[in-house]
C-alpha cells in the first residue's frame, strides 16, 4: 500500500499583522502553532529573502547556534504539516511565498506613495493600527517604530490632502487617527487645526491648540514651536479682517 502523500495547497492566503497576526485562507481562518506564526511573521516583515542562520538567530537570539537552527527547522516541519503554502525555504534562504498577500506591506507600499504625493486611497483602520502590538521580541520592537513613525507621517500627508481637496470629514478623521498615534505630535494638532479653520470653526482651532499646549507642557515641559504659533496668529488676522 502507497504512502500517502500531502498536497500543499498554493491558492492565495491573507496574512494580517497589523493589529493581531491572523492568517486566512478562502475567507477561513487558519490556526498555526506560535512558532510557526513568529517564523511566518519574522520573514513577511523582511523585505528581501533572509538566510536560515540569520532567521534562526534573530528568533532564538538566547538559544545555542545549533539548538537555534534545530527550532528553525521544527518550526518550519510544523508550518508546511499546515498544508499552506506560507514560506518558500528552497535553498538557504526564506522568502514568503509569492500567493500570500501581507496587510503590513500592502500598507507600507500606499503609505511611501502618499508620501511622495500620489494619489492613494488608504485604510485609516490600517494607518491607525500597530504592527503586532503584543507581540515584544527585540525584531518586532525594531519594525513596529519603523512603521509607527511611517504610518503617521503618512496620516500627516492624508490629512493635508484631504483639506485641500475639500474632504473636510475625511481630513478630521485622518487627523485624529494621527494624534492617537502619537498626541505629542505637533505637526497631527497643526493639521486638525487647519481642518477646523476651513470649516470655519475657530473656536474648535482655538480649543485644540490649548488641548496641545497643555499637552506639551506637562509631558515635556515646551510650549508650541514658532510653527505652530504663526498658525494661530493667522485667527487673529482672520478676525482683524472681519
Amino acid at each position: 500500500m502507497g504512502r500517502a502523500v500531502t498536497r500543499t495547497r498554493t491558492n492565495g492566503a491573507r496574512l494580517t499583522l497589523l493589529g493581531t497576526f491572523e492568517l486566512e485562507r478562502d475567507g477561513a481562518r487558519v490556526r498555526l502553532p506560535m512558532s510557526a506564526q513568529r517564523l511566518v511573521a519574522f520573514v513577511a516583515l523582511q523585505e528581501h529573502p533572509v538566510l536560515r542562520a540569520y532567521a534562526a538567530g534573530s528568533l532564538w537570539p538566547d538559544t545555542a547556534e545549533e539548538r537555534a537552527h534545530a527550532n528553525l527547522r521544527s518550526a518550519l516541519w510544523r508550518l508546511h504539516r499546515c498544508g499552506h503554502r506560507l514560506i518558500d525555504s528552497s535553498g538557504d534562504r526564506l522568502r514568503i511565498d509569492a500567493s500570500v498577500r501581507v496587510d503590513f506591506r500592502e500598507t507600507e507600499a500606499l503609505a511611501r506613495r502618499a508620501l511622495v504625493g500620489d494619489a492613494v486611497e488608504l485604510e485609516l483602520s490600517a494607518l491607525a493600527g500597530d504592527l503586532l502590538p503584543d507581540w515584544y521580541e527585540e525584531w518586532v520592537l525594531l519594525e513596529r517604530e519603523r512603521f509607527r513613525a511611517l504610518r503617521l507621517r503618512a496620516l500627516d500627508a492624508l490629512c493635508e490632502r484631504l483639506i485641500l481637496a475639500g474632504r473636510l470629514d475625511d481630513a478630521l478623521d485622518a487627523g485624529h487617527a494621527a494624534v492617537a498615534g502619537e498626541p505629542l505630535r505637533e505637526s497631527a494638532h497643526r493639521a486638525l487645526v487647519r481642518v477646523h479653520l476651513a470649516e470655519g470653526n475657530t473656536g474648535e482651532a482655538i480649543r485644540q491648540y490649548r488641548l496641545f499646549r497643555r499637552l506639551l507642557l506637562e509631558h515635556l515641559g515646551l510650549e508650541p514651536s514658532g510653527r505652530m504659533e504663526e498658525l494661530m496668529s493667522s485667527i487673529a488676522t482672520m478676525d482683524t479682517a472681519r
